[in-house]
């Protein structure tokens, strides 16, 4: 009932109208009281004036109604409402003494209305005091009334900084659940063992050694902007001792007034692998993107649904997503509209399902809509899948890839920037060999007409669908096991985020047939980041969530690479994109192998179309896969 009662009047607990009469009362009394001290409380001896009792108030409250002190929600008081009400006492007070020296005296001449400046002093801060203390009271009685039923939450913020102090506002602002803000936890020496606000602020050595942190307390990462190295090792710290670490959301939030509590999450796997933050060359993108026609294939997938989200902020005249994936499409759609629908005011966002496979169908899209820039994202990526699907896997990756390619030459587009993998670098599986069979076509296409050919190379991308990240998930949610498939297998991995971006960037560089690298940061091992997700999921590894290995899979390598051995890397202006020096093949050569890998998908087996593609691709030497027969070893 008491919850009901909040919900429906917690925003009216104490009327704005209301508050300016407990104001006025309140400022009467002070003047009634300062008249009182002044003359030291003998009866015998006050003056007291009535008009100018009257011509005080009068002037009090022209002042608020201008400051409009009244208008704040009380139980939110907060150091800004402190600021505004000092002011408005300090104002009202030099007002009415200047009022009666200037005007009354001169004008009416009569000292009836004048208020000694001792008075005015007194009067100045009980006044200033009380007002204060009001709203606090108000403030103390709502959480007595409203709260006392809420279960109480112990919080450390780490970070007594801004972001930390404006984390603490929040807690103790939320109507829906009681907080006790038990410390602050800073790195700073010079205000560690010092009290901000209110609460003490603790080093991590000073709260192990006093505090018996329980098992439930939250503690709370509030720190604008901290290095992933810290992140680690603080959350690490926690964890160790089975305390799980939140988070707030992005400093954006905080600045436009939108951080909730419920905004305030368990740090994720994500969290911890992020890295600094990408400065784009916005310019260079806005010129090449504003007023164009963008064709995204794979739209609906990881990849290309991040990069139409990326897109957007640039106004394109329009973009077409293109996917095969009706449902996931029809989902994307609703969520543009639902979150991305003030940007799309001046560009137009065309759905079609289409497949890279069907030709007839690609054409008739490029004849209608004529895209400037292409951004091929479409492509089957699962290792295992691939390796006992090869006929699919050239069927999309490869001929999908020269079906789009052929097309943006045909119909004059400016741009074809092709999303690539790690995976085509010495591949050891059917779905790498056919990425760089992919990579080796659409380089040789450059300079067949007016379109510039871009290829970007990437590892593995978090929270993408069939990455580790959503199954380690799903297996701790079920309570385990989490299955690894090697103890010493390694991986690269990036945000979708900043994949996209680093895409984008790609895409604005360059002649044409250039090979452009992603700096993936550090390996990490996958064992490694399994352990850590158990951790954060609250669960200690072996006893409550355990880790099964399961083997390498059909075409599965332990190490990824970006370069292969006869490939070496250049800078270029952004230091996370690198110029791998990848001669191109000739369009003929390619145009042939293409075409005889295409015939060979007609009546041949898997074998033959493989051993085929080993040919074309010398590299390719398979692992842990019936193809490894085909090999010609050196």
């Amino acid at each position: 009932m008491r919850n009901l009662f909040l919900e429906k009047y917690g925003e009216k607990f104490v009327s704005k109208w209301l508050i300016l009469v407990m104001d006025m009362g309140i400022i009467s009394c002070s003047y009634l009281l300062a008249f009182t001290l002044k003359f030291t409380f003998k009866i015998e001896n006050i003056d007291f004036r009535f008009q100018a009792f009257v011509y005080y108030m009068v002037i009090r409250l022209i002042v608020h109604l201008y400051f409009q002190t009244y208008t704040g929600v009380v139980r939110h008081t907060s150091i800004e409402d402190i600021v505004i009400i000092f002011k408005t006492v300090l104002v009202g007070s030099i007002i009415i003494k200047l009022f009666e020296m200037v005007i009354l005296r001169n004008i009416i001449g009569d000292s009836q209305f004048h208020i000694l400046i001792q008075i005015l002093l007194i009067d100045f801060f009980i006044c200033l005091y009380l007002l204060i203390a009001s709203r606090f009271l108000v403030k103390f009685l709502y959480d007595k009334i409203f709260k006392s039923n809420l279960n109480t939450t112990d919080v450390y913020i780490f970070g007594a900084g801004n972001a930390g102090r404006t984390t603490k506002r929040v807690l103790l602002n939320d109507k829906t659940k009681k907080y006790t803000i038990r410390g602050f936890i800073d790195d700073n020496p010079s205000i560690c063992n010092k009290t901000m606000e209110g609460v003490f602020v603790y080093s991590l050595d000073t709260l192990f050694s006093k505090v018996h942190l329980k098992k439930d307390t939250e503690v709370i990462l509030a720190i604008d902007e901290i290095p992933i190295t810290r992140k680690n090792e603080i959350a690490e710290t926690f964890l160790k001792k089975g305390i799980v670490i939140k988070t707030i959301p992005s400093i954006n939030n905080l600045i436009n007034g939108d951080f909730q509590t419920d905004q305030i999450h368990s740090i994720k796997i994500e969290d911890l692998l992020e890295r600094p933050t990408i400065n784009l060359n916005i310019n260079k993108i806005q010129k090449e993107l504003t007023n164009k026609v963008v064709l995204v294939t794979g739209a609906a997938g990881s990849i290309g649904s991040e990069i139409v989200r990326q897109l957007a902020r640039f106004a394109p005249e329009k973009i077409i997503l293109l996917d095969q994936a009706e449902s996931a499409l029809f989902d994307f759609e609703y969520e543009l509209n639902a979150n991305f629908k003030d940007y799309f005011n001046q560009t137009k966002v065309v759905i079609v399902v289409a497949d890279v496979t069907d030709e007839l169908r690609l054409r008739k899209i490029f004849r209608e809509h004529r895209p400037n820039i292409v951004f091929h994202a479409a492509a089957y990526k699962h290792v295992p899948m691939m390796e006992n699907n090869p006929y699919e896997a050239v069927k999309v990756n490869v001929l999908g890839t020269k079906n789009v390619a052929d097309l943006s030459v045909e119909f004059d587009a400016t741009k074809f920037v092709m999303v690539s993998t790690d995976k085509a670098v010495n591949p050891t599986n059917v779905m790498g060999a056919t990425k760089r069979l992919a990579e080796m076509y659409t380089q040789s296409m450059n300079g067949l007409g007016t379109t510039r050919f871009i290829i970007t190379r990437f590892g593995n991308v978090l929270g993408s669908n069939g990455s580790v990240i959503p199954l380690f998930t799903k297996q701790i949610k079920a309570g385990g096991p989490v299955t690894v498939t090697h103890p010493e297998i390694t991986r690269y991995f990036m945000t979708i985020s900043e994949a996209s971006q680093l895409v984008l960037e790609a895409g604005t560089m360059g002649n044409g047939s250039e090979v452009y690298v992603f700096d993936m940061g550090q390996p990490v091992k996958v064992v490694d980041l399994a352990k850590k997700m158990i951790q954060l999921s609250g669960f200690e590894e072996g006893r409550d969530i355990k880790i099964t290995f399961t083997g390498l899979r059909p075409g599965e390598k332990l190490y990824e690479e970006l370069l292969n051995d006869n490939e070496n890397c250049l800078p270029t202006h952004h230091p996370k994109i690198m110029k791998a020096s990848v001669p191109p093949h000739s369009f003929v050569e390619m145009e042939i192998a293409l075409n005889e890998i295409k015939k060979l998908l007609l009546n041949d087996t898997n074998t033959a179309i493989i051993k085929k593609i080993k040919y074309y691709v010398p590299e390719y030497l398979s692992n842990n896969s019936i193809f490894e027969k085909l090999d010609i070893r050196k």
